[in-house]
């Protein structure tokens, strides 16, 4: 499955069409499931958020998330893009996409991405709104979203 894992850590936005152009497709998919996490604003005073990475580290760490998807469901094709630098609301930040022979693999994966995403990404994201700026702690609802898998 290696050779169908592509991981992405990028500042430009992304096209979802052009992204899955030719997703999945191989003679042993059934299913494919895409999600695309977007910046939301809570408060609706949130001005932008900034996300640091460390390059390198952080496309390994995702990498190892995303073997670590493909060793537990049998995928024919799995995306990771994640965002970096100053976003707004409304703006795309992430995309997973799996493939697999069934459904119920592509989508157990594509939520197992997710939650790992969330919560072990090497991310550092900082909410800029109108009162100041704050660094976003982890939250215990994402570590609790592990405990599933």
């Amino acid at each position: 499955m290696s050779e169908t894992l592509r991981i992405s850590v990028q500042e430009q936005d992304f096209d979802l069409a052009t992204e899955l152009n030719g997703f999945g497709r191989t003679p042993n998919t059934g299913a494919t499931v895409t999600f695309t996490g977007l910046v939301r604003d809570d408060t609706g005073t949130l001005d932008h958020m900034e996300i640091e990475h460390y390059p390198g580290m952080c496309e390994a760490a995702i990498r190892k998330i995303a073997d670590e998807a493909a060793r537990r469901w049998t995928l024919t094709d799995c995306v990771v893009i994640h965002r970096f630098g100053r976003l707004v609301p409304g703006e795309q930040i992430m995309m997973v996409a799996t493939a697999a022979r069934h459904r119920s693999e592509a989508f157990a994966a594509a939520e197992f991405l997710m939650d790992y995403l969330k919560s072990r990404a090497p991310f550092w994201k900082k909410e800029v709104t109108r009162d100041g700026a704050e660094w976003v702690a982890a939250k215990g609802s994402d570590e609790d979203a592990l405990t599933r898998w």
